[in-house]
């Protein structure tokens, strides 16, 4: 491999773990953001304050999108699906961990179907 084919493979696996780390963390902050009623009477009793999260949660999500198309070559759809998918995890994952609610078959085929997916987006060059 040549320095120049190292250095754009570098960049590219830097912007998808870029765009990847910050749809998950985006996710998290939605999570929570969405079902701390369930979780904290204050968060109940305090919709507007929590509304407010999604000015700097949208921000996040379109520099997310910028780096994942970056490591797309400019393609959008890859994107699209990767955010699906790692907010599926994050959905199954913090409502098993925080709410007790238990991982069904059902749930458990869609997660192995939502990382499949992010694996196809991710691995897969076409």
């Amino acid at each position: 491999m040549t320095i120049r084919l190292c250095k754009k493979w570098l960049r590219i696996l830097n912007s998808l773990l870029t765009g990847l780390a910050l749809f998950f963390i985006t996710h998290i902050i939605i999570w929570f953001q969405v079902n701390g009623q369930f979780i904290w009477p204050w968060a109940k009793d305090h919709p507007w304050t929590l509304a407010l999260l999604g000015f700097p949660i949208s921000y996040i999500l379109i520099i997310a999108t910028k780096y994942i198309v970056d490591g797309f070559d400019g393609l959008l759809w890859p994107g699209r699906l990767v955010g699906f998918g790692s907010g599926m995890i994050v959905m199954a994952v913090l409502t098993w961990w925080m709410l007790g609610e238990g991982i069904s078959t059902k749930t458990l085929v869609s997660l192995l179907l939502a990382t499949g997916l992010v694996c196809v987006q991710i691995f897969w060059k076409a």
